[in-house]
Parts: C-alpha cells; sequence; structure tokens
C-alpha cells in the first residue's frame, strides 16, 4: 500500500509503498479515503516523542482518517465489513498511522460510526481537532455567561472550540486576523481580535477591564501566556495545549491552570458525531491534497497560519 512515513525520527516524510497491516484479534481494519492533518503528526516525526515512545519504523504518520471498514480481527463485533467509520488510527509502536491506504485500530478504540451529514474529507477532519475542543471546554469549565478568550482560534482546534465555547454559553472573544473575522463571528464568538494589530494583552485588558474568566490558548510559548495571564480575573482558568502554562506561578496569583493533554475515545466521537449531525458543530477543510503532495503540504503547515483543516485524499 501507499503510505507518507519516515525512515527515522528527524527524515523527511516521503510516500513509501509498504505491506498492508492485518487486523489482529479485536481489531478492524480500515481502507482510508481521506486523513486529516494536525501538527502532531509532524512533531512526532520531528522527534517529539523519541526516548518516550518506542517506535517501529518506517513510521507512518497520520492519526485522524475516516473509510470503511474493510476486515474485522477475531472477535471484534462492534463494526461489520462496509462501515462508514472515522477515529484516530495511529500506531506509533508498530509504524502505522492514518496517512495511509489502510489503517487498523482496535474495535473499542478511538474509532466510531461517521456522521450522517459528512463526507470522508470532512470526517478526517474531524477526530483529534473536535475531540481536543470538547475536552477543552469540559476542563475549563465554560458555561453560560463566562467570557472566554480563545488564543489561536483560527486552526482545527480554535475553531471548534469556538463553536462548542458558544454551544455552551460562553462570551467567545477569538483571535484571528482580519480576513477571518467573519469565520470566527459566523462559528459563534462574540468579538475578534486582530492578534498581529498592537500588543494583545492591552487590547483585551482595555475592552474586559474586569477581567476573562477562560483563558484557551493553543499556540504561544511561556512567556507570552504568562503575559496573557493578566486578562484573566482571580478565580479564572487557563489552558495550554502545547505546555506552556506555569501552573505553579499562576496558582500563587490565583489563577487555575492547566497543561492540557487530551483523551480521545470512540465514545466522544459519537458524542461529536450527533452534535454535527444535529448541525451544532461544524469543520472548515481548507485545503485537500493527494497523497504525493503531502510531504509538500507537511513542509507548508509547519510554517503556520492554518485557516482550517488540511485533509489528504487516499
Amino acid at each position: 500500500m501507499r503510505a507518507i512515513a519516515v525512515s527515522e525520527y528527524g527524515a523527511t516524510p516521503s510516500l513509501m509503498e509498504l505491506d498492508r497491516p492485518e487486523p489482529g484479534p479485536g481489531e478492524i481494519l480500515v481502507k482510508l479515503v481521506a486523513a486529516g492533518m494536525n501538527p502532531f503528526d509532524w512533531k512526532v516525526a520531528d522527534g517529539m516523542l523519541q526516548g518516550v515512545v518506542e517506535a517501529r519504523f518506517p513510521l507512518i504518520l497520520g492519526q485522524d482518517g475516516a473509510g470503511v471498514v474493510e476486515a474485522v480481527g477475531e472477535g471484534a463485533d462492534r463494526f461489520r465489513v462496509g462501515d462508514q467509520v472515522y477515529g484516530s488510527f495511529g500506531g506509533i509502536p508498530r509504524g502505522l498511522g492514518s496517512y495511509a491506504e489502510f489503517a487498523v485500530v482496535p474495535q473499542d478504540g478511538p474509532v466510531a460510526t461517521m456522521p450522517q451529514k459528512m463526507v470522508y474529507s470532512q470526517a478526517a477532519a474531524v477526530p483529534t481537532a473536535s475531540m481536543t475542543a470538547y475536552n477543552l471546554v469540559e476542563k475549563t469549565g465554560v458555561e453560560d455567561g463566562r467570557t472566554v478568550l480563545v488564543i489561536g482560534a483560527s486552526g482545527g482546534v480554535g475553531q471548534a472550540v469556538v463553536q462548542l465555547a458558544a454551544l455552551k454559553g460562553g462570551y467567545v472573544i477569538a483571535t484571528a486576523s482580519p480576513d477571518m473575522t467573519e469565520t470566527m463571528l459566523h462559528l459563534g464568538a462574540d468579538e475578534t481580535v486582530d492578534y498581529r494589530a498592537g500588543d494583545l494583552f492591552e487590547t483585551v485588558s482595555e475592552a474586559h477591564p474586569d477581567g476573562v474568566d477562560v483563558l484557551i490558548d493553543l499556540v504561544d510559548g511561556e512567556r507570552e501566556l504568562d503575559m496573557l495571564a493578566g486578562t484573566v480575573k482571580k478565580g479564572g482558568v487557563v489552558a495550554s495545549t502545547v505546555g506552556q502554562a506555569n501552573t505553579a506561578g499562576l496558582k500563587k496569583r490565583g489563577i487555575k491552570a492547566y497543561n492540557f493533554q487530551n483523551k480521545a475515545s470512540g465514545e466522544l466521537l459519537a458524542v461529536l458525531a450527533e452534535l454535527i449531525d444535529g448541525g451544532k458543530l461544524t469543520v472548515h477543510v481548507s485545503r485537500e491534497v493527494d497523497l504525493a503532495e503531502t510531504p509538500a503540504a507537511i513542509a507548508e503547515a509547519k510554517r503556520g497560519g492554518a485557516r482550517g483543516k488540511t485533509v489528504i485524499r487516499l
């Protein structure tokens, strides 16, 4: 089968011809139609988990995907051949991932029936970003009337956070460039802030002198996050998805802080499918590429400035 993989950590991802995986007991084999790209994918390729997780090489990149169940392993009875599914198909210890024509996943793993109102390319963009967003909103206690500042709102996770926080009744402030203002408002943001126009801390502080209740930061380093935490009122919450929250220091300032780690599950994917089919959650696919175009797309994505999700057609 064709796949995008690396021969070692730090190597440039390339198109390879590899053996098709086979489902073991309790697993399903999925013929993928589309795969969703996430920053985690190329961070793994660059060696983020080196010394932490034992990987098998060549290592196929990717977590997210959508496709059709091709075969089921012994004892796997949750899905049938022909079922349309979506989920996270990463298997680093086995060298497996979703940037490939086939993938395997435990039937009780992070996989679920695909949303009925989505095509494969849309469904493949959902799992990591939307599960992360859902868990972030739950973890930070977003509820009716609470003010939520979302840093990095234009990307896949950010757009889902905006929608889900608004659905909870939060007053959402989204950082975005001017060309994304209309999109953010359409997704449910109550106001937007141009992160490139002046000092973001001063802008938010002037508009909300009493402070915000929740700060969800998807992009900043420790220094920038610590500064922006000054917009959060005492008793508020700060969450970083990139491990940059000084939890001890913020606690001294009366702020709860988390370096958020996502938990994926088939049950959560089923919840998201219901929200999607109910018209309460959407995903914006900004670009679709063929498998052969993926290495170039990865290089481009590393430069940042996401305006939605990139999806690989398989």
